[in-house]
């Protein structure tokens, strides 16, 4: 994709604002820091606009937001951050893969259908890839987790095998709470783990058993999300060190697999006795799958404003740019997705918090890096790009502070931390919300594993402290059950749907109270000399004291 200029960028920001302009609100301020509603409204109206289509990538969207992302970092007074260029390329493959039928040969002999029985793709960049009579193995969740005594591979050599194995981890719903993490889901419970793990055994493909409960949906979604094309980070080795095969397999088929090598009770729990040991399932399957290859460019955006007394240490702020773009026209004949929500919310907080930082009467002893990531909805694409192509050292990075679908619905009394009990930096989010009279909660939902589904994941990968924190349903004006039933309206009517609209009438003040609590953090650390760290149990805590030791 070509670059427009900056200059395109600052006078795109001139056109929006003569259509946006008139409706502003008036200017509010909440009692906790230095972001208005207004400093985040001015953003919205823009970037939720028409005019930037979506925000897709690879489209004149794209061009639209990034250049317009850039010239505000530029106007603010920001530095760019990536040797004097306010843009990082992210490069991209886009592989659309057709399987044929999955034949099964053995103890078990079926032609499995795609869509239906399973589904598969293929990260390998390649015209077309085939599996032939590869013998299927179960094993077990797939789990390799040697701080919890834990290997589902052991005594098993899966090289050129298709393993089979459980979504989630051995700790959701068996009743012990310090089986893993009990029902709240680490990584290892990751689709993505799954795969990664099956990679490193040598296999030669993988199928994740779906089940609605510990995968947190429904086959329908298993069905749209892993097939068709697909988006990834371009790789020098082409994928070629992955599985042939990434798939899922439907329940009612992998009954029958395990049934037929003498498997009948409940395969979680079998799965999840100590002395477990991979099955092969006396079946082998043959596969192949046609690929269809697209390379091109997107693009990370990055500001940095510099620290006074300790430039080289780097707090990042993240917020993905991207959405959608121009899909299938709604009931009201709307058919561009303007993510108004999803995340322009995110990224207009982190356009507000570069100015309250910038405006600050004083300047932070740290770095502070403004980084609008691509690709998001593609799988959290950019972030992964930036955590392993850094452009500031990952040990010299104190922590991550993520913005991400903001709500809509006003301030709340209770602030829910995804994935809480991960690291130090919830410590910051429970005084402030004690100075505050607000109430911190878990994840209402743990064993959906949300703490890896948005793009402060991917720095905690790489060992950095992220943190993931929203405004909750308790609604200060309205009560919980009304903020309840507000998030379900957008979930059910607006998530990911052309309605996700800017309104000049939206109350913007959750938003601010999401940013300003941020703010404060950041302005906390800014100003320490210490790094926060991860709780003892969290799956990251090794990986970043393997990246500190070498500072």
């Amino acid at each position: 994709m070509k670059r427009n200029t900056l200059t395109f960028g600052l006078l795109l920001t001139t056109a929006v604002w003569y259509g946006c302009g008139n409706n502003k609100k008036a200017d509010t301020q909440t009692a906790t820091g230095a972001i208005t509603d207004n400093d985040i409204r001015g953003y919205l109206s823009v970037l939720a606009d028409d005019s930037l289509t979506g925000r897709k990538p690879f489209t004149e969207g794209e061009t639209k937001t990034i250049n317009y992302l850039a010239a505000q970092f530029k106007q603010i007074g920001l530095e760019p951050a990536n040797k004097g260029s306010y843009f990082q390329d992210v490069p991209l493959v886009e592989i659309t893969g057709t399987p044929t039928a999955m034949q099964l040969n053995g103890k078990a002999s079926a032609t499995l259908k795609p869509g239906t029985d399973f589904v598969a793709s293929t990260r390998q960049e390649l015209p077309s890839i085939e599996i032939k009579n590869s013998p299927l193995v179960f094993a077990g969740y797939g789990v390799v987790a040697p701080e919890y005594g834990w290997n589902d591979y052991k005594d098993m050599d899966v090289k050129g095998k298709t393993v089979v194995v459980l979504v989630n981890d051995p700790g959701f719903k068996s009743g012990n709470r310090t089986l893993f993490h009990g029902d709240t889901m680490t990584y290892y419970g990751r689709w993505t783990y799954k795969y990664e793990e099956a990679a490193r055994q040598g296999a030669a493909g993988v199928l994740i058993v779906h089940q609605s409960e510990p995968a947190s949906y429904p086959w329908s979604v298993v069905n749209t999300s892993f097939s068709g094309s697909k988006l990834y980070l371009q790789q020098s080795d082409k994928h070629l060190s992955r599985c042939k095969m990434e798939g899922w397999l439907s329940e009612e088929t992998a009954k029958k697999l395990l049934a037929n090598a003498g498997i009948t009770e409940d395969m979680r729990a079998y799965a999840r006795k100590k002395d477990f040991k991979a099955v092969p399932l006396n079946t082998m399957a043959t596969i192949s799958i046609s690929n269809k290859l697209k390379y091109s460019t997107s693009h990370n955006v990055a500001a940095v404003l510099k620290g006074s007394t300790r430039p080289d240490e780097y707090i990042v702020y993240t917020a993905h740019w991207d959405h959608l773009g121009i899909g299938q026209p709604d009931t009201k004949g709307d058919s561009i997705y303007n993510g108004a929500v999803d995340n322009a919310s995110g990224t207009a907080a982190l356009l507000a918090m570069a100015k309250a930082f910038k405006n600050a009467k004083e300047q932070p002893q740290r770095s502070i890096l403004f980084l609008s990531v691509t690709a998001e909805e593609q799988g959290l694409l950019g972030s992964e790009y930036y955590a392993t192509h850094p452009l500031f050292p990952l040990n010299k990075t104190v922590g991550n502070l993520n913005m991400d679908a903001l709500s809509p619905n006003g301030e709340s009394k209770d602030i829910p931390i995804t994935g809480k009990g991960q690291n130090d930096l919830e410590d910051y989010v429970e005084a402030i919300a004690k100075k505050q009279g607000l109430t911190v909660e878990a994840d209402p939902t743990p064993g959906a594993g949300g703490y890896y589904r948005s793009d402060h994941f991917n720095f905690a990968k790489v060992g950095v402290p992220a943190l993931d924190m929203h405004t909750g349903p308790d609604s200060k004006t309205h009560g919980r059950k009304w903020g309840e039933e507000q998030d379900k309206i957008y979930t059910d009517e607006h998530y990911h749907q052309a309605s996700d609209n800017y309104t000049p009438d939206m109350d913007l003040s959750g938003m601010t109270q999401t940013a300003n609590i941020l703010y404060q953090i950041g302005t906390q650390l800014a100003g320490e000399t210490t790094f926060p760290q991860w709780k003892k149990n969290s799956e990251f805590r090794a990986i970043r004291e393997k990246s500190m030791a070498g500072k």
